[in-house]
């Protein structure tokens, strides 16, 4: 079927983007004391665990050969 090839595919990219780009998580810390505000933001960025990363693109990999050998079988 082509949406298995198609979600295959998108899962194989996000699994190999997830082991390249980190993901930018931003935090706010402060005081409150009346009208006056005292704040800090930290901004870090992280990436996925490996191990999702192997997992998306395996099962990107599953989802495409299924997808094609589905598509083969129906012709």
């Amino acid at each position: 079927m082509k949406i298995m090839l198609f979600a295959g595919l998108i899962l194989v990219v996000l699994g190999i983007a997830s082991l390249l780009v980190p993901i930018p998580h931003t935090e706010k810390h402060g005081i409150k004391a009346g009208d006056v505000n005292i704040g800090v933001e930290t901004t870090q960025s992280e990436r996925v665990s490996p191990i999702i990363s192997v997992d998306l693109i395996a099962g990107g990999i599953a989802l495409t050969v299924g997808g094609a050998r589905m598509r083969s079988s129906t012709k």
